[in-house]
């Protein structure tokens, strides 16, 4: 395959020197260009200089160049299967104005030699054309032709910017601890997703119990139509109301003649992303309520992890309108 020569610019109503201070930030906690929460943030281990090594996700480079305010050359790990480099710079273009321009020169080897085509194409003109959406809007509080995300590049956000896995029920779930200390049921599962998305366990708990996937809700339809004989209480959406909540953690749940439920959202951030660590504990008060978690048992973590999941892409998925290239 040819040597890739991919280039994606945008003129910026500013100042060289002010796009220059957003593109010195580019990479670091709290970066206003980079795509995030939409796609996994470009990190590296150490501040912005020539040798910092880093990336974004399994996309591997080191900084090999910088000039402070104008230019940063990045050349890949040849274990990805590019050889080359990427470079964002700003160039004058007037007085008032300047252009924010990246520059992708590398030839694919191996397996890229087929990805790049059918799929890392479409993804990193997605990740550029976002970028340059966030420095326009970073200078004007607008942007002109938002980027559209076609399908495969969507596809790529929801495969690569939430992970999801099981855990021990936290420690600091301290609401729920101290709500039900003994249960017969207990787990908890974690979504794991970039940094950009809200801190705020409330609207968290509303995202995962009040917007289930529609296979979800038709499974809490036919649990209401087949307990009722076997005298178990029939469930509702007050099933899931808050009972009580920090900042960090809110607690939800109901008590039922067979069993007491509580369900705890733990959100955790950091620099880098988000935890959000849905558990779940279970009393049973009755034979009928311990046969119930017996069923449960089998069930649950498929419909908490669907549950989870969904809320977590949600919340990473791009808001935006324009195509990018004919290719999508």
């Amino acid at each position: 395959m040819a040597v890739i020569d991919n280039i994606h610019e945008r003129i910026l109503a500013t100042p060289a020197a002010d796009a220059g201070r957003l593109l010195d930030r580019l990479g670091a906690p709290g970066d206003p260009l980079w795509p995030s929460p939409t796609w996994i943030p470009m990190r590296f281990d150490r501040p912005l200089a020539v040798g910092a090594d880093g990336g974004h996700g399994p996309v591997r480079y080191h900084v090999t160049a910088y000039e402070p305010g104008r230019r940063i050359e990045y050349t890949f790990h040849p274990r990805i299967g590019l050889t080359g480099t990427h470079t964002a710079e700003i160039l004058d273009h007037g007085p008032g104005s300047c252009v924010l321009r990246h520059r992708l020169v590398a030839t694919p080897t191996g397996r890229m030699r087929l990805l790049w085509p059918a799929l890392i194409r479409v993804c990193h003109d997605t990740v550029v054309e976002h970028l340059l959406d966030n420095a326009e809007h970073a200078v004007t509080g607008t942007v002109a032709q938002p980027v559209r995300y076609g399908r495969r590049a969507r596809l790529a956000v929801a495969a690569e910017s939430v992970r999801l896995r099981t855990v021990p029920v936290p420690e600091n779930a301290l609401a729920l601890h101290a709500a039900l200390p003994h249960p017969d049921l207990a787990d908890a599962y974690a979504a794991r997703v970039p940094p950009g998305t809200t801190p705020d366990p409330q609207a968290w708990a509303d995202a995962i119990f009040r917007d289930p996937p529609a296979a979800v809700t038709a499974l809490l339809r036919l649990r209401n139509a087949v307990v009722a004989p076997f005298g178990i209480e029939r469930g509702d959406r007050s099933a899931f109301d808050t009972l009580t909540r920090t900042d960090r953690e809110v607690l939800l749940g109901t008590d039922a003649g067979h069993l007491d439920f509580r369900a705890s959202v733990l959100v955790e951030p950091d620099d880098d992303g988000t935890t959000i660590t849905l558990s779940t504990h279970a009393t049973a008060r009755s034979a009928s309520g311990r046969a119930y978690l017996a069923l449960v048992r089998l069930l649950h973590p498929v419909v908490v992890r669907a549950m989870l999941r969904r809320a977590a892409r949600n919340a990473v998925a791009p808001q935006t309108s324009r195509n990018v290239s004919a290719t999508f």
